[in-house]
């Protein structure tokens, strides 16, 4: 036994290995024979052809080493023979963080290709929650899991935000449907369902809310949404703890015993099904007393029991489908999302491989909040790429938000030329929806006002920004969506930019009216952008809005001897203060006249 000194958080590290090493993690470490088998099947190795640090047998073997030489005999008696040795530092402990959260996304399609029945992802999860328990991280994971432990949702939503976020989209459905019955009901009991979502639907993404809540309208279902518990993910399946991922999972539970309702629906997401119906059960010690299931096993039986009828020629496009590594290899959700997609589209083409043999988005196992592993995560996404172009398709369908953010990455750095969508907008869009039977009023249009008048009037206060040019300049996939949705919506022409080098290139080049910049990218931070852009005799002039999600930043812009932008918005930015802020320093509609 070495008698070299070892860290404080080293010792912690091992003894917590002692008492996670269940029968499975046991039989992982020792079942490995080396044989190779798993090493085409990992998108990192074939991106990076002769780094052997990205084989998935090579990552075990940094964790099956520690247990070798503190668990089993082989490793106590010749351990030279076994290759098994300790771990000592702190800067070990970051070399390992580095394998097991930026070299994998815990995809487990190196697992079913294993001939031993090896699932180095348990194993690799089992390592991450190691490094956790001693605050070894990356700082994403850091932030995204203290949101979930405090806030109560991943992304930090606050509960005002989100029941203000359903209000008004009931009231933009009620418009659109002309009906005011239709209602997005919070904390209605005794319901036949309880809605929950990823907060990512609430931050960036509200249509798709909209979009369920048009489903359970037509057919008919007596549902509500939880104003607590709402939130079904659980970055407790991607950081390790098994403690954060019982607590997320017992609240939803709570909620829906709270409000005693008779089936969960989850919104489409991979991991959030799987940790909430599958892993949520056991991390929690709960026996669920209510049926769990997605959203699209109950979108496919309102078709099949003729409760909503779709028309598939109102979505006239050619599509593909992805798979969820977490839906489908870890949970078997492979046939269900096909049916209900040929219900709804006319051109269904299969990506190949499918299925259990799919390969990971690049976005799963939390890599999307791990930063500074971006650029091996956009190298390993090429195997995707050529995936989604040897199918042709216009669109790629996905029944997970984590893969929805993976896959339009994907898609910008190789400019595949593709949409990403998901199934509950399919259904949404191709529903076949009776009028509303409601009592109109007819006012009188005074005669000195013609109709084209009326009505050109009309459109211009509904998309007050029709004519002006817009630059996002975003690293944030979600956050540039949400904030092209809402500009476009409001006429706007949206040009987006996810670093700092293209937004200035397409500032140059396409002089927009007014720029939102993010502070916080990789390469040129919005510090540099906005300096380099005051100090250009082009671009000084132009109008500039910071959307930022850390306030600690500010001093890159504030702190400069540089003319102050013209807005400043703190992340999460809402649809409402965004309009104002543009409508203001753009000088159009009537939030200009205070």
């Amino acid at each position: 036994m070495s008698t070299q000194t070892r860290s404080h958080k080293a010792t912690k590290v091992l003894e917590r290995l002692t008492k996670k090493v269940n029968r499975q993690i046991a039989g992982t470490m020792l079942a490995c024979v080396h044989c190779g088998q798993c090493t085409d099947s990992c998108h990192y190795v074939q991106t990076n052809p002769g780094d052997e640090t990205f084989i998935p047998a090579w990552k075990a073997d940094r964790v099956r080493k520690l247990f070798k030489r503190h668990m089993d005999w082989t490793g106590r008696v010749i351990p030279w023979w076994v290759k098994a040795s300790s771990v000592y530092t702190d800067e070990e402990l970051e070399e390992l963080r580095d394998i097991v959260f930026g070299k994998c996304t815990n995809c487990r399609r190196c697992s079913i290709n294993c001939p031993m029945g090896v699932d180095f992802a348990s194993m690799n999860r089992m390592a991450r929650g190691l490094l956790v328990s001693v605050g070894i991280m990356p700082e994403g994971v850091s932030v995204v899991s203290k949101d979930q432990w405090e806030i109560g949702n991943q992304m930090g939503v606050l509960k005002e935000d989100y029941l203000d976020t359903l209000e008004w989209m009931e009231e933009e459905l009620q418009e659109e449907l002309e009906d005011p019955t239709l209602k997005i009901p919070v904390d209605k009991e005794d319901c036949e369902i309880v809605y929950t979502i990823n907060p990512r639907e609430a931050k960036y993404d509200p249509r798709s809310i909209s979009d369920a809540a048009k489903i359970f309208h037509v057919a008919g279902e007596s549902w509500t949404m939880p104003s607590e518990g709402w939130d079904m993910t659980n970055f407790g399946l991607f950081s390790g703890d098994d403690d954060l991922g019982g607590a997320v999972a017992k609240r939803v539970y709570e909620a829906v015993e709270r409000l005693n309702g008779k089936t969960l629906v989850m919104s489409e997401c991979g991991h959030g099904y799987r940790s909430t119906r599958c892993e949520g059960p056991n991390w929690s010690q709960t026996d669920l007393s209510f049926k769990a299931e997605s959203s699209v096993d109950t979108m496919l039986r309102y078709i099949k029991e003729r409760r909503i009828k779709v028309d598939k020629s109102k979505n006239d496009f050619s599509v593909t489908f992805h798979d969820s590594c977490n839906n489908a290899r870890s949970c078997g959700l492979f046939e269900e999302p096909r049916e209900l997609l040929r219900l709804v589209v006319a051109d269904f083409r299969e990506m190949y491989p499918n299925r259990a043999e799919n390969y990971c988005c690049t976005g799963g196992g939390g890599a999307m909040s791990m930063s500074e592993y971006t650029p091996q995560r956009l190298k390993s996404a090429k195997v995707k790429a050529d995936q989604l172009i040897a199918t042709g398709a216009d669109k790629v369908v996905t029944s997970c938000h984590n893969c929805v953010d993976g896959l339009n990455d994907c898609i910008k750095h190789y400019k595949v030329g593709m949409e990403v969508t998901q199934l509950v907008n399919l259904v949404a869009d191709a529903l076949i929806i009776e009028p509303a039977k409601t009592t109109v009023v007819v006012e009188e249009v005074p005669a000195a006002a013609s109709a084209p008048v009326v009505e050109e009037k009309a459109a211009a206060a509904a998309r007050p920004l029709t004519g002006r040019k817009i630059l996002v300049i975003d690293d944030e996939p979600d956050v540039c969506t949400f904030l092209s949705t809402v500009l476009e919506d409001n006429g706007a022409q949206v040009l987006t930019a996810a670093d700092g080098d293209t937004g200035l290139a397409l500032a140059r080049s396409e002089k927009p009216d007014l720029v939102t910049l993010d502070l916080n990218m990789p390469g040129k931070d919005g510090g540099q952008v906005y300096e380099a852009m005051r100090a250009d005799d082009e671009l000084k002039e132009l109008n500039v809005v910071i959307v930022s999600g850390k306030p600690e930043l500010r001093g890159l812009i504030y702190d400069k001897d540089v003319r102050k932008p013209e807005g400043y918005l703190d992340k999460p930015v809402s649809e409402e203060t965004l309009l104002t802020s543009v409508r203001k320093i753009l000088e159009v509609g009537e939030d200009n006249v205070n």
